[in-house]
């Protein structure tokens, strides 16, 4: 199982500390978009699904590794990728790039709920199809 997206951004000032280095819970937004890419990729819409369903996707635990730091105006790469799933939830590993250098991996555990009860529900069949998809756009780990 190795379904994946590449998604460019690039450093604003907004993003970076007075120092012009990214301020870390930045890493956590960038890592956010990338999901969002990963999802509208595979043609599923968190907006489509809260509106038909009344389900969203919603963050269960984070982990963050920062191993270098990005700067003003930097063109970065989050590559994400779903790593593992079961009834309601999915985990997904994002690597962030400058070029070929690592910056940051975030490991994140997602939940679908039902948003007007708080309720877990399982994850609906497109979105277990494409977790089941092998295809991957990628690099190859």
């Amino acid at each position: 199982m190795n379904p994946c997206n590449i998604f460019d951004i690039r450093v604003y000032y907004e993003d970076t500390d007075a120092g012009g280095i990214v301020y870390y819970a930045n890493y956590l937004k960038f890592a956010e978009r990338g999901r969002t890419e990963f999802l509208r990729d595979h043609n599923i819409s968190n907006s489509k699904m809260l509106e038909e369903h009344g389900i969203g996707v919603v963050v269960r635990h984070v982990e963050m590794d920062l191993r270098a730091p990005a700067k003003l105006d930097d063109m970065l790469t989050v590559e994400t990728r779903v790593t593992s799933f079961k009834k309601v939830s999915f985990v997904m590993e994002q690597k962030i790039m400058k070029d070929s250098l690592h910056l940051a991996t975030i490991i994140v555990k997602l939940a679908c709920i039902k948003i007007d009860s708080g309720r877990p529900v399982p994850l609906p069949p497109q979105l277990i199809e494409v977790l089941n998809n092998d295809d991957s756009n990628c690099k190859p780990d």
